[in-house]
């Protein structure tokens, strides 16, 4: 990936763990053991369990008495401030607060969380103070809306990767890992959108919020074709090998680039592109390892 999608994908995941990409970086060095083959499992077997934030076992266990509560606050919150009804799917443990990690219902779809503030001397949780990182909701939902409006050729690419699939060559993350781990946007087994400033998107989100009920035609009408910018929409590939023997494949690699290069009818977009092993680590639900292959410059589709 180049340098700009890294460092989108670092306000994204390292968002998570209530704090910035460098300060939370270095805590995570020292509350999260690095992978490991004892936290390695396979993919398709992975479904979130034994995911883990800096700093979270207290709070984890307080939020485990609390879920109700919990639950209530956060599809409250994302209903009156986002005008969006959600599922929670799962709770973690997290420093001084539990990450609370939602999927939205219906269209437009997308994967999400809030923060519920726990104040561990007190062993409370204090959902009245319940928070979100306003971009990453707003982002969240632009790619969501991005998906629901460009419906045809996100079917195009999804027909794609589910070929591979049923060829026996790759395998893509499992829905409930997406569900209990996710916050990233529209999200599918073998890939997520992720968004910078990107003003073509701007008038469907504004739409959207004034008419959450509004249809799929009109909010196409409010997207500004004449201002997309390809490098500024991420859709982040990432693909596992469906043996677990095998190593991630440069000929498989080489084959998708291509075919994804040569593709007309796919959603327009900056395509990052990373092949992994069968493996992901449980703890930080990463699949990134040193055999990993990683394309260099995105591929652009404008």
């Amino acid at each position: 990936m180049n340098k700009k999608t890294k460092t989108l994908l670092c306000s994204v995941g390292i968002s998570l763990l209530l704090g910035g990409c460098s300060d939370e970086s270095e805590k995570t060095k020292e509350t999260q053991a690095a992978p490991s083959e004892e936290t390695k499992i396979s993919v398709q077997d992975y479904t979130g369990e034994g995911y883990a934030l800096p700093y979270g076992r207290v709070t984890d266990e307080i939020a485990d008495k609390n879920l109700a509560q919990i639950e209530e606050a956060a599809t409250s919150f994302f209903k009156e401030k986002y005008m969006t009804d959600v599922t929670v799917h799962n709770v973690v443990g997290a420093k001084d607060g539990a990450t609370v990690f939602v999927e939205s219902k219906g269209e437009p779809h997308f994967y999400t969380y809030a923060v519920v503030p726990i104040d561990e001397l007190e062993r409370k949780v204090m959902t009245e103070r319940i928070w979100a990182d306003e971009f990453q909701v707003e982002n969240a939902i632009k790619g969501g809306l991005y998906s629901m409006i460009f419906k045809e050729e996100f079917n195009q690419l999804d027909d794609y990767f589910n070929s591979l699939a049923a060829e026996g060559k790759i395998t893509g993350r499992t829905k409930e890992s997406i569900q209990n781990v996710g916050g990233h946007g529209f999200s599918t087994p073998y890939y997520f959108i992720s968004i910078a400033s990107e003003t073509s998107i701007q008038p469907v989100y504004e739409l959207f919020m004034k008419n959450p009920d509004e249809s799929a035609e009109n909010l196409r009408k409010a997207f500004k074709d004449n201002s997309f910018s390809a490098e500024n929409l991420f859709i982040n590939i990432q693909l596992f090998m469906a043996d677990p023997n095998a190593k991630p494949d440069k000929k498989l690699f080489d084959r998708i680039i291509k075919d994804l290069e040569e593709m007309t009818s796919i959603p327009r977009g900056s395509y990052s592109f990373v092949l992994n092993d069968h493996f992901i680590d449980k703890q930080s639900s990463s699949g990134m390892g040193d055999n990993s292959i990683d394309l260099v410059n995105d591929i652009i589709k404008e």
